[in-house]
């Protein structure tokens, strides 16, 4: 039996620290005196990148400590006391935040994804459904709609689908959110049809997720229309997520909208993804979800599962009648050897 030490780890894609580049510019502004709480040089080159990336020379941007935290500060500062968002069933916000939203006071009206994603027709229907309820105003209203890209399935948004979504919100004035904190990986994946700059162009508020692309911590939050949220950085410090040393952050995002490096670090997890897909589907495997990005979701029987558990360390997803749904993740740290002695395992 492989010890615990031994067990090749493909259990998630934030396990490493940063990456090296990083932590070499960490090693080298060590002992620097700056302004505190993001006010530093290093956060202002990296949000004049992130608007040139972004091609949104207006755009307010925020460095915040982490995704739930970013989450439910962006979506309470966008919503009314009264309302409530709209997210996919599976949506991190619904399933894998410990009702961080709902804590805040805010009620999440989940609806069925398609393979991770919510459709349009499914936004249309619900908003057409509460507008014609004589009883709406004993409901929660829907005030908002959250994505993410890609989704918990790894799957992507493509450009007509969020064009149509965008102008759903539009026509009924409520905000867009995308959470992109596996962002890296679609915008390295040659499926991908969403730049940043699309991005910008079709949402209200969208972050730029670091904890799972390189960074040691932190997620930037773009408003690409100024005046979004007023006094947003007065909610950020009120809830707590706000860094005194913010340079710490700047310095990571900073680096990582350096020549390229974001988008590499994605394109490296998405190859390795994809080299291991092609090993599995030539030896019989069945996956769960069909998508392109850096998560694999294996569906296991009995003694599939305790054989790769056994030499693997892996997600558990969820069961599926008599299989077990679980998940494989690469990420820009992963290693090539690793990578083949799993293929070699299968």
């Amino acid at each position: 039996m492989t010890t615990m030490s031994e067990l090749l780890s493909f259990s998630s894609d934030y396990m490493e620290g940063a990456h090296a580049e990083i932590l070499r510019r960490f090693a080298e502004t060590n002992m620097e005196q700056t302004a505190g709480y993001g006010l530093d040089t290093y956060s202002e080159t990296a949000r004049e990148k992130i608007r040139k990336a972004c091609r949104s020379p207006r755009a307010e941007i925020y460095f915040l400590s982490g995704g739930t935290q970013t989450n439910r500060i962006v979506i309470s500062a966008l919503l009314r006391p009264y309302e409530g968002v709209i997210a996919a069933d599976t949506g991190h916000i619904t399933v894998h935040e410990a009702g961080a939203i709902e804590a805040g006071g805010h009620k999440v009206l989940a609806l069925p994804h398609e393979d991770g994603k919510l459709t349009a027709e499914a936004i249309e229907a619900y908003l057409r459904t509460y507008y014609e309820d004589a009883n709406r105003d004993h409901m929660v209203r829907p005030g908002m709609v959250y994505l993410s890209h890609p989704t918990e399935y790894g799957t992507l948004y493509t450009m007509d689908e969020l064009e149509v979504i965008s102008a759903i919100c539009r026509t009924n004035r409520i905000p867009l959110f995308l959470d992109g904190a596996r962002l890296a990986c679609a915008l390295g994946c040659p499926a991908n049809e969403l730049t940043l700059a699309a991005i910008s162009r079709l949402t209200d508020a969208f972050c730029i997720g670091g904890t799972k692309c390189g960074a040691l911590f932190g997620e930037a939050v773009v408003f690409p229309r100024p005046d979004t949220v007023p006094h947003f950085f007065t909610i950020i410090k009120q809830n707590g997520a706000l860094l005194a040393k913010g340079r710490v952050l700047g310095i990571q995002f900073d680096t990582l909208f350096t020549d390229g490096l974001y988008e590499r670090g994605g394109a490296h997890a998405v190859a390795m993804a994809d080299r291991i897909r092609a090993a599995l589907t030539k030896r019989g495997y069945h996956l769960a979800v069909d998508n392109p990005t850096n998560q694999i979701f294996l569906a296991l029987d009995e003694v599939q599962l305790a054989h790769l558990s056994a030499h693997v360390s892996m997600g558990f997803w969820e069961k599926q009648d008599d299989v077990t749904v679980m998940r494989i993740a690469t990420s820009w740290a992963t290693r090539e050897e690793d990578v083949e002695r799993l293929i070699a395992l299968l």
